[in-house]
């Protein structure tokens, strides 16, 4: 088996997946991407059947972003031969009162020249009559919403960068990294590699890979889950039927079509227990699935029935919730992203951008605002706003 390759991609979920396939493209079987568990686990925070992609967002700056990553995945689904990418349409539901302000979204869409709707609750229950909502509910409509099919997409940017000739291997833990001058030794799996760039994306575990270059983030960890439910008709919520969407308010609830299983998902962002990487359990979270239950029960009855399963998973996040996405100040060959568990949308796209960094040191996107040494990341007591 082949020791010295290029570059080296640690962890193989969303963003280190599409890594790997980014490099293959330029550098074929110079590239060797490892997993610490089998490829398709479910340890980490990308793997299911869907995830959300919108372009409507709190921030102009990732509105610009999402652009760029709609155009990444139709080059991955036109490589492919499949689509990833199913437009459903995105309801942003803003309460009256909502701590996360809808002109925040209109703002930074129009900044970007976005086309939305904005709609009254009346006009929202008209065109979904799945939907009970009170009188003083606001919806913003953005017609390019929609989900990304999370474990078709890992598959796909894998089988895409081995086909390149790219090495994938899973089983193969990290226990020791080794930085020096323009080569880096890694030790994983019970094999010793070499490379000249390193890349991390490695989600939960990212402390755990920068502790070798005397690094440590400030970030929070936590158990989040998801329910899908057998709704009595799921076709009313079907992909073409039904939307994806985001309650803006806190909690801050957001939910899916009926996709991959017989019925909808819901889910709480931010709404599970800190945790660590080792000390995480697979069990429900009671609470948690409590008040995901009422707001199903209350505001989407037609999707209530009996629930098919909850599935857990971890978010990793910044104390600002701000992508990391940068190489490291004095070790211009390796290079990190932290997803701060809202970055499926932006997976292929951040594969790119870290396929560019390995290269050049640079981007050719604005990835400014998630550099490595702001510091909210390296204070002793940050103050966290996990709200987005």
């Amino acid at each position: 088996m082949r020791r010295g390759f290029r570059y080296l991609v640690l962890g193989l979920g969303g963003i280190g997946s599409a890594a790997v396939y980014w490099l293959a493209r330029q550098a074929g079987e110079d590239v060797l991407g490892l997993e610490q568990f089998r490829l398709g686990h479910v340890r980490g925070g990308s793997q299911d059947h869907s995830r959300i992609i919108r372009l409507s967002y709190h921030n102009p700056a990732y509105v610009a972003l999402a652009k760029r990553a709609y155009d990444a995945w139709a080059e991955v689904e036109s490589e492919a031969g499949e689509q990833l990418v199913i437009k459903t349409g995105g309801l942003d539901l803003s309460p009256e009162g909502a701590c996360i302000p809808l002109a925040d979204y209109t703002g930074s869409l129009s900044a970007e020249n976005v086309p939305y709707q904005l709609l009254d609750a009346e006009e929202i229950m008209y065109r979904w009559p799945q939907w009970h909502l009170p009188e003083d509910v606001q919806g913003l409509f953005q017609a390019e919403s929609g989900l990304v099919a999370a474990a078709r997409s890992n598959a796909a940017h894998q089988r895409l960068a081995r086909e390149y000739g790219a090495t994938l291997r899973d089983n193969a833990a990290v226990s020791a990294v080794y930085p020096s001058g323009n080569e880096i030794t890694v030790v994983a799996g019970g094999e010793t590699y070499t490379c000249e760039k390193l890349v991390i994306a490695a989600g939960a575990w990212t402390n755990h890979l920068l502790a070798h270059f005397d690094y440590h983030l400030n970030l929070t960890v936590t158990k989040e889950q998801v329910t899908y439910y057998a709704a009595p008709n799921p076709v009313e919520f079907a992909p073409e039927r039904f939307p994806i969407w985001i309650w803006l308010d806190e909690p801050c609830y957001y939910g899916f079509p009926t996709f991959g299983e017989a019925g909808p998902k819901i889910a709480q962002d931010v709404g599970g227990q800190e945790t660590t990487a080792e000390e995480r359990d697979f069990e429900v979270d009671e609470a948690a699935f409590g008040r995901t239950d009422a707001f199903l029960r209350r505001h989407l009855p037609s999707a209530y029935g009996p629930v098919i399963y909850t599935k857990t998973c971890l978010y990793t996040m910044p104390p600002d919730r701000d992508f990391v996405l940068a190489t490291l100040p004095e070790h211009p060959n390796v290079s990190i992203a932290v997803g701060a568990a809202h970055a499926f949308k932006f997976a292929s796209l951040l594969g790119k951008v870290l396929s560019e960094l390995a290269n050049t040191g640079a981007s050719s996107y604005d990835i400014s605002p998630f550099r490595f040494d702001r510091p909210v990341l390296f204070e002793e007591r940050p103050e966290r706003v996990f709200i987005i």
